[in-house]
């Protein structure tokens, strides 16, 4: 595995549904954005590394 590969756990997360709408139109700006597939699972950890690195934790 090099540095970059990331082991990736399964968990359940409850939203609202405009938070849901809202991930799955980022997903697929970032898609046609970048050419590659996004997830709402990708745009999440996404967000995610960004908080904890605007909190001082780099993940």
């Amino acid at each position: 595995m090099s540095e970059h590969d990331e082991t990736l756990k399964q968990t359940t997360i409850y939203l609202e549904e405009e938070v849901l709408e809202a991930l799955e139109e980022l997903a697929g700006e970032y898609t046609k954005e970048m050419g590659q597939k996004w997830s709402k699972g990708a745009v999440v950890r996404l967000a995610l590394s960004e908080f904890f690195s605007r909190r001082g934790k780099i993940l």
